[in-house]
């Protein structure tokens, strides 16, 4: 008996009902990140887990390339404990294999400012309701205390 089965075929509009191209890049990003990490396996010690960050970063419009530059200094002066590794594609810092904040560029998904987020393993519970992604426009002094009184929230 043979299976006369046909695989199923996308239509364009299909396609474009659900997530946007940009979305379904960050998708495969993440997808990448994963299988690399298989494959390095008891390797990942002698890989740089900051180069592709730093990789990442040289690739963002010049705005948000000297923000994210400075964020990454800040973050990893202010929280040495983070390793810096990519999370869909972005700048992200983690603790014990767990992401803790990430850098949203603008031009990742098409929107009007850059975002420092905070994942739920971040320590920044504040009542019923807490921000957990943050807009940046510039990198202030005043901002950047205030990442670091986040980041040290998020870390304690």
């Amino acid at each position: 008996m043979t299976d006369t089965k046909q695989p199923r075929k996308r239509t364009a509009d299909k396609a474009s009902e659900g997530f946007t191209d940009e979305e379904r890049a960050a998708m495969r990003e993440r997808a990448g990140e994963v299988k690399a990490g298989a494959r390095r396996g008891s390797r990942a010690t002698d890989v740089d887990p900051g180069a592709e960050v730093l990789a990442k970063i040289a690739d963002m419009q010049e705005s948000d390339r000297v923000m994210a530059e400075r964020l990454h200094a800040l973050i990893t002066a202010a929280a040495p404990e983070l390793t810096p590794k990519t999370w869909y594609g972005m700048p992200a810092y983690y603790r014990d294999g767990q992401m803790i904040c990430y850098f949203k560029d603008a031009r990742k998904f098409k929107t009007r400012y850059a975002t420092l987020g905070f994942s739920d393993k971040a320590h920044l519970d504040d009542g019923p309701m807490w921000p957990a992604e943050y807009a940046l426009l510039e990198l202030t002094p005043a901002a950047e205390a205030r990442i670091v009184a986040l980041l040290k929230q998020a870390l304690s």
